[in-house]
């Protein structure tokens, strides 16, 4: 685990990979807060946003910058052929995967941890001068929304790590997980049976996923947070059984 602390961390592209990730946090979620309006309500106090899943929507953009360092931290050995040297040192195939997988959640949860945060201190600088009540940081569900979406954040961290495993190539498995990410959402909006938009949002891993970030009106839903993370989570292991077995069934 030491030795895949020091790739990760030596690698010059994490620095600034886990920056980008907090960055886009807050840079997004400052887009989003700042042109917020009260102007579309019939009152203020009838405005009901979702200013917490509001704030935190730089998650789209940062899942991108997570997704790619995951990519990177096993493609890139596999491209460089360094693989077999690592093999070498530790021909246990499993326990490489999973010692990738503890470091980058490590890197992951903490970049996004720092993101969240911000992201949320913004939107209570930000939305009260917009009209808008500002989150509050005490209350439980605005609190499971933040876990959950540093949350969120790791599993498409290890979704990634797992399909660049199985595909042993940084391309193929960036390119694999932006569409697996985002092919549904351009579905949900060319599918007009709302039976089938339904199962979109449900089934799904970004849709699902991010229904954790949701704080107001849970009823209307398509899937309750957790559940929708759990949805996430399926995907995650699944991606990283598939890597396993591709890490120990093929040679170098």
């Amino acid at each position: 685990m030491r030795a895949e602390w020091t790739k990760l961390r030596t690698v010059p592209s994490t620095p600034w990979l886990l920056a980008a990730t907090a960055l886009a946090l807050v840079a997004v979620g400052y887009a989003a807060v700042a042109g917020a309006s009260t102007e579309h309500c019939p009152t203020p106090a009838e405005c009901f946003e979702d200013t917490t899943r509001l704030s935190l929507n730089g998650v789209r953009l940062a899942q991108v910058m997570a997704a790619v360092l995951a990519v990177l931290a096993v493609g890139a050995e596999f491209g460089t052929g360094t693989i077999a040297l690592t093999l070498t040192a530790e021909p246990r195939r499993l326990r490489v995967l999973l010692d990738k997988a503890a470091v980058l959640t490590a890197a992951v949860g903490a970049a996004g941890t720092a993101g969240v945060a911000g992201s949320l201190l913004v939107g209570r600088a930000v939305l009260p001068g917009h009209g808008f009540a500002a989150p509050d940081l005490t209350d439980g569900t605005t609190l499971r929304a933040a876990a959950g979406t540093v949350l969120y954040l790791v599993l498409i961290a290890l979704l990634a790590l797992g399909l660049g495993t199985a595909l042993r190539d940084s391309a193929g498995g960036i390119t694999a997980v932006l569409a697996l990410l985002f092919l549904s959402p351009v579905l949900s909006q060319l599918v007009k049976d709302k039976d089938w938009h339904a199962r979109l949002e449900k089934y799904t891993p970004m849709p699902a996923g991010l229904a954790v970030q949701a704080t107001e009106r849970l009823n209307t839903l398509p899937i309750g947070p957790w559940k929708g993370l759990g949805v996430l989570a399926c995907y995650t292991a699944a991606a990283l059984v598939l890597g396993g077995f591709a890490l120990t069934r093929r040679a170098v």
